[in-house]
């Protein structure tokens, strides 16, 4: 079929135009280049560059392209810079979303796929591991943003028959991950300890994420394609410390970085993971690379990437 990749060139969503070209898929990456980088782009992918916050060019591309499904992965996907400017964040989360889903109904797409947040939806859970039953309870304008497009695909759905799926992530890292762009603390680890710099926590390094791999994300878009409308969690349902996973890194590298210290981060969670059993039992999927495995890749290719 024919998909649409809003953010095609960046980490997870040039992961994805892979996986759906390896599946026969035919693919048109859109992204501004912000933070994606053209090296990404698959060979077999078409390109075209532009801001899906300019809802003219959205229509003309959907108009002239006729896509099955649209994957939307374009995103202000920083925290901290949802924070400092919420309206930016709504900007380019909310309103190029809803540019894409009012050209996706006036064009016949037939599915709308979006990478939401499990991460940052649920808040502070009282239960771990969250499942999508969990009151979303956003403390970021990140997570309200994700959340707030949801809940658009869920009229959508109701008036104008567009199915959707909403893909919750954990925290995604990976090789490609942009330590500079986009947010991704092992990516950012990575490349300080290569550039010979020391790794910095905010706080004490005891909250938690639920790490999932790139790989396995792009795996579960594909799952995406046939499955019934709704979100559903991808993660691993594993909660590690920001200090685990320094110590996962050591190994990984062989390094004795040094680490520093900063005051905590306002609108970041203290503790989150996913329970991912809607996904395994709707989707079929479940994750397959886990922390040492992904941390080995990620770091080998950090390692080969700073030598090019």
């Amino acid at each position: 079929m024919k998909i649409l990749v809003t953010g095609g060139a960046g980490f997870i969503g040039s992961w994805v135009a892979d996986t759906y070209i390896d599946s026969g898929h035919e693919i048109l990456i859109f992204d501004d280049l912000s933070s994606g980088r053209r090296e990404n782009i698959p060979d077999k992918a078409q390109f075209t560059e532009g801001d899906i916050r300019d809802s003219g060019l959205v229509d003309k591309i959907i108009a002239d392209y006729k896509p099955d499904v649209v994957n939307h992965h374009a995103a202000q996907i920083d925290v901290r810079k949802s924070v400092k400017n919420p309206a930016y964040d709504a900007g380019i989360n909310i309103i190029g979303t809803l540019n894409l889903l009012e050209s996706s109904v006036r064009y016949g797409v037939r599915k709308f796929v979006f990478a939401s947040t499990g991460g940052a939806i649920y808040g502070e859970p009282e239960k771990l591991p969250a499942d999508e039953t969990t009151p979303p309870m956003p403390i970021s304008p990140y997570g309200t943003s994700k959340y707030a497009v949801e809940k658009y695909m869920e009229y959508y759905r109701a008036v104008h028959s567009l199915d959707f799926v909403a893909l919750r992530y954990s925290n995604v890292y990976g090789p490609r991950q942009n330590p500079h762009g986009e947010a991704g603390v092992l990516a950012i680890f990575c490349s300080r300890i290569l550039s010979g710099k020391s790794c910095l926590i905010y706080g004490d390094g005891s909250q938690t994420r639920d790490y999932v791999y790139v790989g396995d994300v792009a795996r579960a878009n594909l799952k995406a394609l046939d499955a019934p409308s709704g979100s559903y969690n991808i993660g691993t349902q594993v909660e590690t410390s920001v200090n685990d996973l320094v110590t996962e890194l050591g190994d990984a590298s062989g390094t004795d970085f040094k680490v520093e210290h900063a005051d905590a981060r306002a609108g970041e969670v203290q503790r989150i993971s996913l329970d991912v059993g809607l996904a395994e039992k709707v989707l079929g999927w479940k994750p397959q690379v886990f922390l040492k495995e992904g941390i080995q890749n990620t770091w080998d290719w950090f390692k080969v990437a700073s030598q090019n």
